[in-house]
C-alpha cells in the first residue's frame, strides 16, 4: 500500500505536469513573456542603460544594441557587482555568486539572484515529478537519497555569498527530503574528493539507498568503492534503488559499466543545469531529449554552430529553430546575463514539445582540418562499436594526432576499458565506420587520403582520475572533455599508455 507522502508526491506530480503543459503548448508566447519581463526589469541598471534598455521593443532591437558576449567580455560589469556595487547587471545585489573555474581568466562568478533561484530548487524538483506522474512510481520518496555535489560551505565577498552551485543549492532541500538526504552536512563538507567518496559509502552502505544523483563519472566511482566494501553489485546492496539522476555528461558511455556495477538496470533522469540557470530536464522516460524550460526567466537565443565564428551570424529565437540542427545557446536571464554564451552547443529532438540534446560544448570539438567533429558524434560512435559487446569504458577523449612519426595524421582517441576488447585495431574500425557514418566531412577526408583511421591509445585503469587530481579537479561538477582541437590534455595522459 502506498504512503501518504507518495499518494501526495502523486497528487503535487499531476500539478505540476498540468502546469508544464499550459507554457510548453504555447513557446513563442511564453518567451516573448519572458523577454519583456526581463527588459523591463532591467532597463535602469548600468547594462540597462548602456544598451538602451528603454528604447528596445523587439527581438531585433535586442539583437542590434546588445552583442553575443561570453564571460570574458561581460567580466567588467561582473567585477563591479563582485566589488559590492548595487543596479549593474540586474537591480540590487546578487544573492550568491556560483563560483566557477575559468579556463582563461581564473575563477568565474556568475550571479545568482532572488529571482532566478527559485527556478534551480524548482527544476530539479519538477524533473522527479514529471518522472513520478509519468511512470506512476513514486515510493521511492520513502527512502533514502544521496546527491554527490560540492561542499556547501560559503565563503562570502563583499556582502556576498560565494561557492560552488551544487554546494549553494544543497541549503535549499526542502524540508521533506530532509530526513531522507544523505549524506550528512559534515560529510558534504569535506573538500578532497577520494575523502569525501569514503565517508559516503561509510555512510550509506548500510542504508535503504533509493534514488542516487551525481555526475556519471564520479557517481562510478562512488559504486566500485560500494562493490569493493560489500562485495556485492550496488543493486543488490540497495534493493530498492531504482532511479539514477545525472547531468552535466552524457550518460550513454557510461550506462554498460553501470549496469555491470548495479547488477540490473534502473531508470534514469538527464538535467542540464549549470551556474548560469537551469535549461531542461528529461520531462518522459519514452521520449529522447529533455524538456527546454521556456518559463523560467531565461530568455533563449540559438545560433548555428557553423556559422558561429562568422561576422555578424544570425541569431535565432525558438519559433526559428530545426531538429538536427547543432546550435550555439546563448542566454539572457533574471540573474543579469545579457545575450550570454554559455559556451554549450544543442540539438532539438522535438519541437512540440521543444525537447534538446547536449551535443558538446563550442571550444570542445575537432576540427584539425576542416571535419568539424562534435561530442555527440564522438559518444555516439564509441556506443555503435560497443553494441552486443561485453566491452565497457570508463572514460575517453580524443584528439588530433597533426604530426605523426609516419603515415597520414589521424584522429588519436585515448581509452580507459574496463574490459577491453580482444582486437585494438577491429574495435578501432568499428568506431572509425561509425564516425563516418555521422560526419560526411570525416569521411570524405578518410575516402580522400588526408587522414587514416583512427588509432586507440589505452590509459590505464584510473589513469583520468590521476589526471583530474593532478591538476586540482578530482570530484565534484569537473569532467574530462570528451574531445578538444589541440593536444594538450592527451600529453598529459601520454605518458602512462599502455603500448
Amino acid at each position: 500500500m502506498a504512503s501518504i507522502k507518495a499518494l501526495a508526491a502523486k497528487i503535487f506530480a499531476s500539478r505540476v505536469f498540468r502546469n508544464t503543459q499550459k507554457w510548453s503548448r504555447n513557446p513563442e508566447a511564453t518567451q516573448q513573456k519572458v523577454f519583456t519581463q526581463l527588459i523591463q526589469k532591467a532597463k535602469n541598471t548600468d547594462f540597462g542603460r548602456d544598451h538602451h534598455f528603454d528604447q528596445i521593443q523587439s527581438f531585433e532591437d535586442f539583437s542590434k544594441q546588445v552583442p553575443i558576449r561570453d564571460y570574458e567580455q561581460l567580466k567588467d560589469y561582473v567585477e563591479k557587482v563582485v566589488k559590492g556595487q548595487s543596479d549593474i547587471l540586474w537591480p540590487g545585489k546578487p544573492l550568491y555568486f556560483a563560483k566557477t573555474s575559468g579556463t582563461t581568466s581564473g575563477a568565474k562568478y556568475i550571479p545568482l539572484t532572488k529571482e532566478s533561484m527559485p527556478f534551480h530548487i524548482q527544476a530539479a524538483r519538477d524533473a522527479i515529478l514529471h518522472y513520478i506522474h509519468e511512470t506512476g512510481h513514486a515510493d521511492f520518496v520513502n527512502g533514502k537519497m544521496i546527491f554527490l555535489q560540492g561542499s556547501p560551505e560559503l565563503e562570502e565577498k563583499n556582502g556576498i555569498k560565494l561557492g560552488r552551485l551544487s554546494g549553494i543549492v544543497a541549503h535549499y532541500v526542502p524540508k521533506y527530503l530532509q530526513k531522507n538526504r544523505l549524506p550528512s552536512l559534515e560529510t558534504n563538507c569535506i573538500e578532497d574528493w577520494e575523502t569525501k567518496v569514503d565517508a559516503i559509502v561509510k555512510e550509506t552502505i548500510q542504508e535503504t539507498m533509493t534514488v542516487i544523483s551525481g555526475i556519471p563519472s564520479w557517481v562510478q566511482m562512488y559504486f566500485e568503492k560500494l562493490r569493493q566494501q560489500s562485495g556485492k553489485p550496488v543493486g543488490e546492496l540497495f534493493k530498492d534503488f531504482n532511479l539514477f539522476i545525472y547531468g552535466g555528461v552524457n550518460y550513454e558511455p557510461y550506462r554498460a559499466k553501470f549496469e555491470n556495477l548495479i547488477g540490473r538496470k534502473v531508470d534514469s533522469i538527464e538535467l542540464f543545469p549549470a551556474s548560469e540557470g537551469f535549461f531542461a530536464y528529461q520531462d518522459s522516460q519514452q521520449e529522447k531529449g529533455m524538456l527546454l524550460l521556456l518559463n523560467s526567466g531565461i530568455f533563449y537565443e540559438f545560433v548555428k554552430a557553423d556559422e558561429f565564428f562568422t561576422e555578424n551570424p544570425k541569431r535565432h529565437t525558438i519559433g526559428e529553430v530545426a531538429l538536427g540542427v547543432n546550435y550555439v545557446m546563448i542566454i539572457s536571464t533574471n540573474a543579469g546575463l545579457w545575450a550570454y554564451n554559455i559556451g554549450d552547443t544543442v540539438q532539438f529532438t522535438s519541437l512540440k514539445p521543444y525537447r534538446v540534446i547536449v551535443s558538446g560544448r563550442i571550444k570542445h570539438f575537432i576540427s584539425a582540418f576542416g571535419e568539424h567533429v562534435i561530442g555527440k558524434e564522438v559518444e555516439s560512435a564509441l556506443q555503435e562499436a560497443m553494441e552486443h559487446t561485453e566491452i565497457r569504458v570508463n572514460e575517453f577523449t580524443v584528439a588530433p594526432q597533426i604530426n605523426p612519426q609516419k603515415g597520414l595524421p589521424y584522429h588519436e582517441w585515448f581509452i580507459e576499458f574496463e574490459n577491453r576488447p580482444d582486437d585494438i585495431e577491429d574495435f578501432a574500425l568499428k568506431i572509425d565506420a561509425a564516425m563516418r557514418k555521422q560526419n560526411t566531412y570525416y569521411d570524405d577526408l578518410i575516402s580522400g587520403s588526408v587522414l587514416r583511421t583512427l588509432v586507440i591509445s589505452q590509459v590505464p585503469k584510473n589513469g583520468f582520475q590521476e589526471y583530474m587530481k593532478s591538476i586540482g579537479k578530482l570530484g565534484g561538477q569537473n569532467k574530462i572533455p570528451r574531445l578538444s582541437n589541440d593536444r594538450k590534455i592527451v600529453e598529459e595522459l601520454a605518458n602512462g599508455i599502455i603500448r
